[in-house]
């Protein structure tokens, strides 16, 4: 197969490439790490199909070729309709609706199309922490004199240990892992979930995190509250102060680990449209670290580490 007889389409931060074809359908390409990026892919959207979440339906697979053919979702995403659509409300519990649905999953071991065994992974202590650390292998290098970089590292380290620690709830749901208003796409009336492929067994509040304190969408305190209080509504037999607790930790995490991986995309893959957005995901950290007390510890190390300049400085 030719790609260059496709149109390309705007891709994600992963090693896929993806094309439009006459055929409505869309080549699904890549030949770096494509056991994850294509076969593991396609069986996360099977199962969540499975389970009454909207996603993209294998058509053919060409795996020896490295590409596989889906359904053609077009382009229009739930962030584009958010940005032109004065009722966000309304769109944000629909997508609650989804949330508490995938959070029903129970299906842990799948089979790809390759008839390859797969084990959804459970979101550890190390796999949370070693994403947050991306803030410090990648990011402070590029804003922090060498010299330095070796004790600041080790003390936000110890603090984000610290804060996972102080996570309440055990119970362990189906979590997307990048779950935001970018990954849903608009079609037939319907709201279909994208770029599953990383998803795993963990905290019920890390997803809800993923939506309301977004970096690639702003959205007001006050329509971030009220969407925090749709999920507790459809979850209320769970205790919201340890809900409140866990999102607010895993959010800043979150955040961290997001800044981390903008950087490298900009380091390493050269993809620098993601800077642009730092400013922001350093804003969504400080809004949660000012107001619980939790984060003290945390918050004094980055008043003195990182300047208010810094934090907004804007990015080419």
């Amino acid at each position: 197969m030719n790609l260059n007889n496709y149109k390309q389409l705007s891709g994600d931060a992963s090693f896929r490439k993806f094309y439009r074809s006459p055929q409505n359908s869309v080549i699904v390409f890549s030949k770096k790490n494509k056991y994850l990026n294509l076969a593991i892919y396609e069986a996360i959207n099977s199962c969540l199909i499975k389970n009454g979440v909207k996603a993209p339906k294998l058509k053919k697979e060409f795996y020896n070729k490295n590409y596989i053919e889906i359904e053609d979702l077009g382009n229009e995403t739930i962030f584009k309709i958010l940005k032109k659509n004065k009722n966000k409300i309304k769109i944000y519990f629909n997508a609650i609706k989804i949330l508490k649905l995938i959070q029903k999953i129970r299906t842990k071991n799948l089979v790809t199309f390759k008839k390859i065994k797969y084990k959804i992974p459970e979101y550890t202590e190390t796999k949370i922490l070693s994403e947050a650390n991306l803030f410090l292998e990648w990011y402070l290098p590029k804003v922090i004199k060498k010299a330095r970089i070796n004790k600041i590292r080790k003390e936000i380290k110890n603090s984000f240990v610290n804060l996972f620690k102080k996570l309440k709830l055990k119970k362990k749901v189906f979590v997307h892992r990048d779950f935001h208003v970018s990954n849903m796409m608009y079609h037939k009336k319907k709201i279909y979930l994208i770029d599953s492929q990383d998803a795993v067994y963990g905290n019920i509040a890390y997803d809800l995190a993923s939506l309301i304190d977004d970096v690639r969408f702003k959205t007001s305190e006050e329509l971030k509250n009220k969407i925090f209080k749709m999920f507790v509504k459809l979850n209320n037999s769970i205790d919201q102060d340890k809900l409140k607790n866990d999102f607010d930790i895993l959010s800043v995490l979150r955040n961290f680990k997001v800044i981390g991986i903008f950087t490298r995309l900009s380091v390493r893959d050269k993809k620098t449209r993601y800077m642009r957005m730092i400013p922001y995901a350093w804003k969504i950290i400080e809004n949660r670290t000012s107001k619980n007390l939790i984060f003290k510890d945390l918050e004094i190390k980055l008043n003195k580490y990182f300047s208010k300049k810094l934090r907004l400085k804007k990015w080419k």
